[in-house]
């Protein structure tokens, strides 16, 4: 399996995952002529994304869902619920109804925590190679924890500072408490302690996402995941951040 981050943050989102007969996105957040762009600078054809796996409505994960399945007409996962809060027509999509149907490879859909219609994240998995795709979320619930422990590579959001955030006037108060409540975002501190959860002997790498540009650093983010793997003498992965309009390495697990 092949993955890379092609582009995370609050201005766009979008990730690429490769397996043995599958190539497959997981949201369109951004302009069509960047994905074409950043997937061609991987060696990727557009035309050949067979899936696109949709999180949830907010345009920072759809902007360039309707130019896409208009141009190269992949299966999409996505329900009536999101496409009626982005303003998509359902009936326009080649749907997928059971992600079960995709019979060579596993894709389990994650019910998440965050203000918009029918969020979720997603676990992939090929024989022995796996990962996990989590943002936009105020929280995960323990119930999951065994469905996304131990895999190889995560994608995981590391929001923001809650100091910053909490001194950033920029921001009105009430946005300020709803990204710190369960239906906002996980702050550095959240990721760090869930990660500490679940990952496990199997895991290669983290990849920390959707950092925010004005509430967040990257090394205000690696620190907090380092001290708290540390504090718990917990051998950890390589470690590294996804940037806004900038491609991550394609990790191969």
């Amino acid at each position: 399996m092949k993955i890379c981050n092609l582009t995370s943050g609050s201005k766009g989102n979008c990730t690429y995952v490769e397996t043995t007969n599958h190539k497959i996105l997981i949201d369109a957040g951004t302009s069509n002529l960047y994905i074409e762009n950043a997937l061609k600078s991987i060696n990727v054809d557009a035309s050949d994304i067979d899936i696109l796996l949709v999180t949830h409505a907010h345009t920072d994960h759809t902007s360039a869902i309707k130019v896409f399945n208009k141009k190269y007409h992949p299966h999409i996962y996505i329900s009536k619920e999101i496409c009626d809060e982005a303003g998509l027509e359902y009936d326009s999509f080649n749907i997928i109804d059971n992600l079960d149907d995709i019979h060579d490879i596993t894709i389990k859909a994650i019910p998440l925590s965050h203000d918009a219609a029918d969020i979720k994240g997603y676990v992939i998995e090929e024989n022995n190679s796996s990962m996990v795709y989590i943002t936009d979320t105020g929280y995960i619930n323990k119930k999951y924890f065994d469905l996304i422990s131990n895999k190889s590579l995560y994608i995981f959001e590391s929001n923001h500072n809650v100091e910053m955030l909490m001194n950033n006037e920029n921001y009105p108060y009430h946005t300020r408490i709803r990204i710190l409540g369960d239906k906002g975002h996980l702050s550095n501190e959240d990721a760090s302690y869930y990660l500490s959860k679940i990952i496990g002997k199997n895991t290669k790498y983290i990849v920390l996402a959707h950092l925010s540009e004005q509430n967040n650093t990257e090394d205000l983010a690696l620190k907090s995941i380092n001290e708290t793997l540390n504090e718990v003498n917990m051998y950890y992965p390589q470690i590294s951040i996804a940037r806004q309009n900038t491609c991550s390495n394609v990790f191969e697990v």
